[in-house]
């Protein structure tokens, strides 16, 4: 483990190594292995550190087949043999902090809950782990937060380093390791003792607030949202950003906000009820204007033929059902004009032409789609038409089947 620096000094954000082997991935991506690297690769949950070599930028670090592959925005002239390697240290550090405390949380699961965790997830904005928990309670989630907030504050030290085997057998481990050689363990006195190939800060206190953020039921177990140190400080920063907005929208103070916004909103929705009233009976004065301007057809039937701009498909269907609910003998055309040309046919009880028939025998003339049923039908095209011809197309039809 001598060229894995990162091992040595997760601290170390700088070093020189010689290049001894370069190459290309087969999406044709540069990459180099060096005699020793501080840039940890992608494994264990953790994502790979990134950089600089030289003077290219490290996009990517994989250990492929034994070796660290260096993955290269462009490649190392070929008679640069060696080069100066640099962290870029504000990522390193931050995943420093999430991946330590998964480590306490994890832990503080199993003390208040006996609960495992089975999976890990480190991702750009928050972590997740997933927890062998049936439900979560909030009451639960803050003891659980609580007491892995207590080891951080207690500042206690963190170790990693490989372990014998004969060490190994003595330590009360948190899980079982994947390997069986190499091993690894992260340990926090007392607390917890994980098998463990990520960097880790040197205490607990430098890992920072942990925050459970939020969770979700996920594939028979719980997965639980959180962020630490930095991440959990801008998280914090966000909110109270969003909750100061908040209180200067709704011109109170921060105790209130929640009984004045419930206070509005139960206001909007009676206000939304009111609305709907009020449209319900102006549509219905509509209606009835209509069927009065109505032309008479035969067999005391009534036809409201009526071309709008801009009213909705929905809106011509309430309007419809009105008329018709008014008068069984009513038939209704209707057309509308925006984007495209729609029509909403529609009859009264009495009424024994089918609507849908009529929408299907017009829709062509649009190049139009459309569907219903006998009592109502809808559908649109191309405004390739005139709507006022388009709507008498409809009318001689109509008139065709009722004299049929």
């Amino acid at each position: 483990m001598d060229d894995k620096l990162y091992y040595q000094d997760a601290y170390l954000q700088s070093f020189e190594a010689e290049i001894v082997k370069r190459g290309a991935e087969e999406n044709g991506q540069p990459y180099v292995v060096l005699t020793q690297t501080a840039f940890y690769p992608t494994g264990g949950g953790q994502p790979c550190d990134l950089g600089t070599l030289g003077n290219r930028q490290v996009t990517d670090v994989e250990e492929v087949a034994g070796e660290i592959r260096h993955r290269l925005d462009a490649p190392i002239a070929e008679d640069v043999t060696k080069v100066a390697g640099q962290i870029d240290w504000e990522r390193r550090f931050d995943l420093m902090q999430q991946h330590a405390g998964q480590h306490i949380l994890s832990a503080s699961f199993i003390e208040i809950a006996g609960a495992q965790t089975v999976a890990f997830h480190l991702g750009r904005e928050h972590v997740t782990i997933d927890v062998e928990l049936d439900t979560l309670a909030a009451e639960l989630a803050e003891r659980v937060e609580r007491l892995a907030n207590q080891i951080v504050m207690e500042n206690r030290p963190i170790e990693a380093r490989f372990v014998t085997e004969e060490e190994l057998a003595q330590l009360p481990l948190t899980k079982q390791p994947t390997v069986t050689e190499n091993i690894r363990v992260v340990m926090i006195k007392d607390f917890d003792y994980n098998p463990c190939g990520g960097t880790h800060p040197h205490t607990t206190g430098e890992v920072g607030p942990i925050k459970i953020i939020g969770w979700e039921r996920h594939r028979g177990n719980i997965r639980v949202q959180f962020v630490c140190g930095a991440r959990a400080f801008a998280d914090y920063s966000r909110k109270q950003k969003l909750l100061q907005d908040l209180m200067r929208l709704l011109g109170t103070s921060e105790s209130e906000a929640c009984e004045v916004l419930g206070r509005l909103l139960t206001e909007k929705e009676a206000l939304k009820e009111a609305l709907q009233q009020k449209e319900m009976e102006l549509l219905s004065l509509e209606a009835e204007r209509l069927r009065k301007e109505s032309e008479g057809l035969g067999g005391n039937l009534r036809l409201v033929l009526t071309s709008f701009a801009g009213r909705s498909m929905q809106e011509l269907q309430q309007l419809a059902r009105a008329i018709t609910s008014q008068d069984a003998k009513a038939i209704v055309l209707f057309a509308t004009t925006g984007e495209k040309l729609q029509l909403v046919f529609a009859r009264g009880t009495d009424v024994t032409v089918e609507m849908n028939q009529l929408v299907k025998e017009t829709l062509p003339l649009i190049d139009g789609k459309g569907g219903g049923s006998p009592s109502m039908a809808q559908g649109g095209g191309a405004a390739t038409l005139p709507v006022d011809d388009l709507l008498s197309h409809a009318r001689g039809l109509l008139l065709a089947k009722i004299e049929g």
